[in-house]
């Protein structure tokens, strides 16, 4: 999972991956994304930052949170958002998030409010975002049940594919030295051993 690590065209889509497939679309700005990213206070600044509960005592952490609208892709590796306009200060303008980086989904629907899914990721190294990151998606004209249905099934296949390529490649056979029958050897007498085929010794 990666923070504006999205490369975009001039039309502020992304840019595919080699052989990659897009399966659904929700063009800008129709989806909302709210972003929260876990964050120690000594790594931001309390201003722009929210409070949140840590789950280990004694240690202090904050949250911060950002919003935007904008488009989903989702593709048969990816799900992408990419906000509708470059933003001002350039915090959220695309999200990338490898299907296989998703942690769990959650489908909430609230009493009062539009339902929303609930992404729980695994953020890349160096993404720009941290341990315990999670994401908001809200939908405005199109219905969230079938985008999170075909996510789920995307999502299942790239598991599904990833654990195939990993067992494929352990189950390759290790070259090492040839083994077969070992070399008999004739052991070489030493100067305490008289071969028994010596010639007779010879008297001074």
């Amino acid at each position: 999972m990666a923070l504006n690590w999205t490369m975009l065209s001039p039309e502020r889509s992304p840019m595919p991956l080699p052989h990659e497939l897009i399966i659904r679309t929700i063009d800008p700005p129709g989806a909302d994304l709210t972003l929260f990213i876990p964050s120690s206070i000594g790594s931001a600044s309390r201003s722009s930052l929210a409070p949140s509960s840590s789950s280990n005592p004694g240690v202090t952490t904050n949250e911060k949170r950002l919003t935007a609208p904008g488009g989903l892709w989702l593709t048969d590796t990816r799900l992408i958002f990419v906000s509708a306009t470059p933003p001002k200060d350039g915090v959220l303008e695309s999200l990338s998030v490898p299907l296989a980086s998703i942690v769990s989904t959650k489908f909430e629907q609230p009493f009062f409010g539009a339902n929303y899914l609930v992404i729980d990721i695994k953020p890349t190294p160096s993404g720009g975002l941290t341990d315990g990151t999670r994401a908001e998606i809200r939908l405005k004209d199109k219905g969230l049940f079938e985008f999170v249905s075909s996510l789920e099934k995307t999502r299942e296949r790239a598991i599904y594919m990833r654990r195939q390529s990993c067992d494929e490649e352990e189950g390759l056979p290790s070259y090492g030295s040839p083994s077969g029958p070992s070399l008999s050897t004739t052991p070489v007498p030493t100067n305490s051993e008289t071969p028994s085929d010596a010639p007779p010794a010879y008297d001074a």
